[in-house]
């Protein structure tokens, strides 16, 4: 029995995964609101699988973007294209239409900067919250996250450190959306906590 406060509002939800078993589509009842972002510098995934699972998100109104690999978002003609704070790159340009998108994720407003350069729609700002991975990352928090929404021409969606047990704070982030990267393998019943 779940308390009405472990319910998330927002418009859009970007689920960030390393390989497309780590999340069960059957979990996300709610179509479109999702965005789920393939992640992994060492894609070495079945082509063939990639391309039903992407027509199974097409199938549930689910949007799904490849990180940092334009050949191969191309290829399984995903939504678009992930760029990583760290990727420069511009040769998506041409491409970004209705039916091809960028977003992009960043740390400062350098990044941010350069994202919106790059043409991307929504740009990820990490770290929100404390990380398990890095402990001694810096982290905004609330009130910093919320400073720099009125200052940038993008859509912010905080990532890093969103788990199940601080949802709740989510609802004080002036943001659209929110970003999940390690609570999506490890408890993937989370998807049923976001409207």
């Amino acid at each position: 029995n779940y308390c009405a406060h472990m319910f998330v509002i927002k418009n859009k939800y970007f689920l960030i995964i390393e390989n497309i078993k780590d999340i069960d589509l059957c979990n996300i009842k709610r179509t479109n609101k999702f965005v789920i972002i393939l992640r992994n510098n060492k894609i070495n995934q079945d082509l063939n699988k990639l391309k039903k699972f992407r027509i199974a998100c097409k199938s549930k109104s689910i949007k799904f973007y490849i990180a940092n690999n334009l050949k191969l978002a191309t290829l399984i003609h995903a939504d678009g294209i992930y760029l990583s704070s760290y990727n420069k790159t511009f040769k998506h340009l041409n491409l970004i239409n209705n039916k091809f998108a960028a977003i992009g994720s960043a740390h400062n407003t350098k990044e941010i900067n350069l994202k919106i350069k790059q043409g991307c729609k929504y740009v990820l700002l990490s770290k929100l919250f404390l990380v398990e991975y890095n402990k001694t990352a810096p982290i905004m928090g609330l009130i910093k996250f919320n400073y720099y929404q009125p200052n940038i021409f993008c859509k912010l969606i905080p990532l890093g450190g969103i788990k199940y047990n601080n949802l709740n704070y989510l609802k004080n982030v002036n943001s659209e959306g929110l970003a999940i990267k390690s609570e999506v393998k490890k408890k993937p019943a989370i998807t049923n906590r976001l409207f």
